[in-house]
């Protein structure tokens, strides 16, 4: 081999390696990138997920206030038909 191609075969393999580590360092790019995505997907999914469930709770919230008022009233009801009934007339 001479001066040249020993020259042109050390730059190739300088190349080489060098797009060796290219490569692995677009690999960890590529899969923080990824990890990142799916965490903001994620976020955004557990967000729609917690907007559902705070409505849910809310309509919920506000049935039991309708169903402990007409509790009350009924119970009033019967209070009065109850202490109608005991006095004589």
């Amino acid at each position: 081999m001479n001066k040249w191609q020993r020259a042109a075969a050390k730059a190739a393999k300088q190349a080489k390696a060098a797009a060796v580590a290219a490569g692995r360092e677009a690999d960890k790019l590529y899969k923080a990138a990824r990890a990142k995505v799916e965490t903001a997907a994620r976020r955004r999914k557990l967000k729609q997920k917690l907007a559902t469930t705070g409505r849910v709770l809310r309509a919920a919230g506000r049935a039991a206030v309708v169903a402990a008022v007409a509790a009350g009233v009924a119970a009033g009801r019967a209070e009065l038909r109850k202490g109608t009934k005991r006095k004589p007339r």
